[in-house]
């Protein structure tokens, strides 16, 4: 019988093929770069092809290579739900759970939504990764995560999306703007450039930007953070502003902090928060369960 690729090897050909770094796919895949190239050179003895072209300074895919990566991300994801599947035949809420999670919600729901679990399901463990919504659909597509937990709108490439609820968006300024906004709101009574937002990888800015209705281009700031709490923490040092979901200020964002909210909008503007997991996924019962878990944290903010 002939020796099959073994599931690690094709995860560091999906690996290298994302990154286009055997240094960066190796770190990512907790592995030496030998041990990587090893892997690689193993499967291109066992297909007899050749998947990357070489030289001492970079490679490229072969079209064999291209091609395979994709048909190598189907068996590593159908590996993965047939370990998940055996699990969840025995009992659907046992087991691990891997679960991405945005940046702008992790800090502030996951710790509620772990203890409940612990409290509800002890069977259910649940492993945290934390990234931007593109890099966690990218983790989803190739099976390294289970579901992930984000706020749309977004394209989700045809996944299953389970809403959750809503989030509302307040604008958190300096004290100095509240008498001027208290009747009618205006951006205009803020100074330009006094907007902090988040780099623009996190989906946050573009939601909260389009929700409170900014049109103005000039009143957001050329500096941005990666964290929310840097944001607030400009926004009260730089006598600004800054856009704040509710499930962060009900984690206690704001406290000890000199900022006022402000409604930006006449009507409460808000992101959807959502549950989004694989079409093909044998766990539906799993993450629908997992999904009211989540929504009844989320509605206790």
């Amino acid at each position: 019988m002939d020796k099959l690729p073994s599931l690690r090897n094709l995860q560091y050909l999906i690996k290298l093929h994302e990154l286009k770094s055997f240094n960066k796919a190796a770190e990512a895949c907790f592995v030496s770069q030998s041990t990587l190239s090893s892997g690689i050179q193993n499967l291109e003895d066992q297909l007899e092809g050749q998947l990357i072209e070489r030289d001492h300074k970079s490679f490229v895919f072969t079209q064999l290579g291209e091609e395979l990566v994709d048909m190598a991300k189907s068996i590593v994801q159908q590996a993965s739900e047939l370990k998940a599947c055996a699990t969840a035949r025995q009992s659907p809420m046992s087991g691990l759970i891997k679960l991405g999670c945005i940046p702008t919600i992790a800090p502030f729901l996951f710790k509620p939504v772990f203890a409940a679990c612990r409290e509800e399901y002890p069977e259910l463990r649940l492993q945290l990764i934390e990234d931007t919504t593109e890099n966690l659909l990218t983790l989803l597509e190739s099976g390294e995560i289970d579901c992930a937990l984000m706020a749309l709108p977004v394209d989700i490439n045809g996944f299953h999306s389970k809403f959750l609820g809503q989030d509302k968006f307040w604008l958190a300024a300096h004290k100095q703007y509240q008498q001027a906004n208290q009747d009618n709101f205006s951006y205009d009574n803020l100074p330009d450039e006094s907007i902090f937002l988040l780099q623009s990888e996190h989906c946050l800015t573009q939601h909260a930007v389009s929700a409170c209705q900014l049109v103005n281009r000039a009143k957001i700031s050329t500096m941005s953070a990666t964290s929310l709490h840097t944001l607030v923490s400009m926004a009260e040092c730089l006598k600004g502003a800054t856009f704040v979901p509710q499930m962060a200020l009900s984690a206690g964002l704001l406290e000890e902090s000199d900022l006022v909210l402000l409604q930006p909008t006449a009507e409460a503007a808000s992101r959807d928060i959502a549950l989004v997991w694989r079409q093909t996924t044998r766990r539906a019962k799993t993450f629908s369960l997992f999904s009211a878990l989540i929504t009844e944290q989320l509605n206790t903010k």
